[in-house]
């Protein structure tokens, strides 16, 4: 994992990954203590980081059950719709995002930010995020200006090349598949010691599905891994699920 560049999760990343994998994502703290022993994090640590995660909306709590807040659903539907294989069809129309009001409080500008990055824009320049329109159009704040529509350009590619870093994303691809590709077999052996591996793995794999661009052919390289990472993930992520659902079985 470490040529990866992945770290270990801390007990707050592991309740998060585990239930933004889950439908409906509902755990018991019980079964979460459990999983996050697995990394040697004592049960202490997990109850403070559940109760933090709760008092900051991250997380709603029915007796000794935790489920994901309405800021984090949303997140999950990201992450669903970027395991999905995008549509292939592209009419030509761009989407363009405009903030159009000056001098803007940090958290409206980081709100908008993110809602950009998760429906998988690129910034041209400051205040101003585009992408083809073979995906669903991007949320509108108010103060902000949604464009859809052609472009006059003598070659979109270009475009495409100076919104995204293509061969960095290229190939972080590739290394998340042959991550995934090593880590499969150990998913057989009903051992839950390969459990927290997996979690950083798993969690790596769809923090980079959620923002990959989802080009349209058109407009990607001829040679582009992540519709190849998507189908190994799928087959990963149900061996992964088969192990965890074994695991908190015994937990009850």
């Amino acid at each position: 994992m470490e040529a990866l560049g992945l770290e270990s999760l801390s007990a707050r990343s592991i309740v998060l990954s585990v239930l933004l994998g889950t439908h409906p994502p509902t755990l018991s703290a019980r079964r979460l203590i459990a999983l996050t022993e697995l990394f040697g994090i004592r049960s202490g640590t997990v109850r403070t980081a559940l109760s933090r995660m709760v008092a900051n909306g991250e997380l709603l709590v029915d007796d000794a059950d935790y489920s994901l807040g309405p800021r984090l659903l949303l997140r999950q539907r990201q992450q669903d719709e970027g395991r999905s294989t995008p549509t292939d069809e592209w009419d030509g129309r761009w989407y363009t995002s405009i903030a159009v009001a000056s001098g803007r409080p940090i958290a409206e500008r980081r709100a908008f930010r993110a809602a950009m990055v998760g429906a998988r824009l690129a910034e041209l320049k400051p205040d101003i995020w585009m992408r083809p329109a073979n995906t669903a159009p991007p949320d509108r704040p108010e103060d902000v200006v949604l464009v859809t529509g052609e472009l006059t350009a003598d070659d979109p590619s270009d475009l495409v090349e100076q919104l995204w870093p293509l061969a960095e994303i290229e190939q972080r691809s590739l290394d998340l598949r042959s991550a995934l590709l090593r880590h499969r077999a150990s998913l057989d052996a009903d051992d839950p010691s390969v459990l927290p591996n997996t979690f950083v793995l798993s969690a790596a794999v769809v923090r980079f599905l959620r923002v990959e661009p989802q080009l349209p052919s058109e407009l990607r390289p001829a040679s582009w891994a992540p519709p190849g990472l998507r189908d190994d993930y799928d087959e990963f992520e149900a061996a992964f699920q088969r192990l965890l659902r074994s695991f908190l079985r015994t937990i009850g």
